[in-house]
């Protein structure tokens, strides 16, 4: 495999399906089973596939972003390794903020035009998947592909959200559209389930292939394609144009791999973790997914019942409590008495000194005899005593309602939000 490849990961835009997660942080910080964050997961996928010479475009919200990959992905000198923050920013050619996937490329053209760079890849900062890129980069050089785009086998139901492409026998993409609505639009786009079948990867009737927002482009075209400028985004824009001229080849891949743009699709994620069989494996002795090591005291357990949970570093959860189905984070206090069901608690950022907390005042954490259920509780939050935080069968799925945002039917506690005693939903 070739060493002159570097890999960008998109930042995200604005993060608005994922708000009030997003009000203070950019997506890709948002924080995923408790100890980790969701950039975590483009960055350990390309360590684990030797690729270490690593960018990440950022625009919004981007200071726990930034805090959090200084703290984290430090290399020695010896290997030539780094993660590097490549922020908008005004420069003599333009004062744009990154309009799209292929704009915050183009605005960093610098990066792509240094002399030993060959191969590009191009990832998504806020997906949920293990993937070999090296894999990908063997599909795209043996094919001496112009650009390679990791595709998934879907249902019809699921094909609405992606962008789908149709392929000939060689795995060339002789097709793409962005989100087909309809079954009409989508007979034309239809891969043989046998071809599929084929190339190792089980169909199961499925016959449609959608794009994972995840490339890998020779250098040279890729700046060829960006001269358009017209073009800012490369699912709706670039390869829809580029099909024709351009030799355009997909790779294959049927491993987990969920894209995290919802709070439902983040909260289902994050719970899924915590099951007997989780889809996603965190730990891996060979594909490990990297965060920052904290110098935090292990989790402390007084007499609770506790299943199918996740419980972070530095967590303290008192006797006579019941965890079901649930995340608890980084420094999260759990009173006593407590009930947490199907919630995700993301614990917080400091330990609180108690003494200096001001009388009246929750402190950070969950108040004794709370009940949380279908819920998530975000960073630093103070939860009083004998709360009530559960859906209710006439609560709007979208509302705001006393403080709190409740999104695809589940209840978003914001950061550093406080809860009195007695509140109930």
């Amino acid at each position: 495999m070739p060493k002159n490849v570097i890999c960008l990961i998109l930042g995200g835009g604005r993060g608005t399906r994922l708000y009030p997660l997003t009000e203070y942080r950019s997506k890709p910080a948002v924080p995923l089973a408790g100890n980790y964050r969701l950039i975590d997961i483009p960055i350990s996928n390309c360590l684990n596939s030797d690729i270490n010479r690593v960018y990440l475009l950022t625009q919004f919200n981007s200071l726990s972003l930034h805090r959090h990959i200084r703290q984290t992905y430090r290399f020695d000198r010896f290997h030539g390794g780094f993660v590097e923050i490549l922020a908008a920013q005004q420069t003599m050619e333009g004062e744009r903020w990154y309009q799209g996937t292929a704009d915050a490329v183009r605005q960093n053209m610098n990066v792509l035009q240094q002399p030993d760079v060959e191969h590009v890849m191009v990832l998504s900062g806020d997906q949920l998947y293990r993937m070999d890129l090296q894999q990908m980069l063997a599909t795209h050089l043996e094919a001496d592909a112009d650009a390679t785009i990791a595709a998934l086998p879907v249902t019809d139901e699921a094909a609405s959200g992606f962008g789908v492409m149709q392929l000939d026998d060689s795995g060339r993409i002789r097709s793409f559209l962005e989100k087909p609505q309809t079954t009409e639009a989508m007979e034309p786009m239809r891969t043989a389930p046998e071809w599929i079948d084929s190339r190792g990867i089980d169909s199961n009737g499925r016959s449609l292939l959608a794009s994972m927002g995840i490339y890998a482009f020779k250098r040279d075209v890729l700046v060829e394609l960006l001269q358009n400028r017209e073009q800012i985004d490369f699912g709706k824009e670039i390869f829809p144009s580029s099909i024709e001229t351009r030799n355009v080849h997909a790779h294959l891949f049927d491993g987990y791999w969920e894209d995290i743009g919802t709070i439902r699709s983040f909260f289902d994620a994050n719970l899924a973790l915590a099951g007997a069989n989780p889809p996603f494996e965190m730990a891996s002795t060979s594909s490990p997914i990297h965060t920052r090591a904290r110098s935090l005291a292990p989790p402390r357990i007084l007499g609770a019942h506790m299943t199918n949970t996740l419980i972070s570093h530095g967590a303290f959860v008192e006797s006579g409590t019941t965890i079901e189905n649930s995340i608890v984070g980084i420094r999260c206090h759990v009173g006593q008495g407590v009930t947490i069901r199907n919630s995700i608690l993301m614990g917080a950022d400091y330990y609180e000194d108690v003494d200096t907390r001001p009388n009246g005042v929750p402190r950070v954490g969950i108040g004794e005899g709370t009940i949380i259920e279908g819920a998530i509780i975000d960073k630093d939050c103070r939860i009083g005593r004998n709360v009530r935080i559960r859906p209710r069968p006439d609560l709007n799925p979208n509302c705001d309602v006393k403080g709190v945002y409740v999104r695809d039917g589940i209840i978003v506690v914001p950061k550093g939000a406080t809860v009195p005693d007695g509140w109930e939903l």
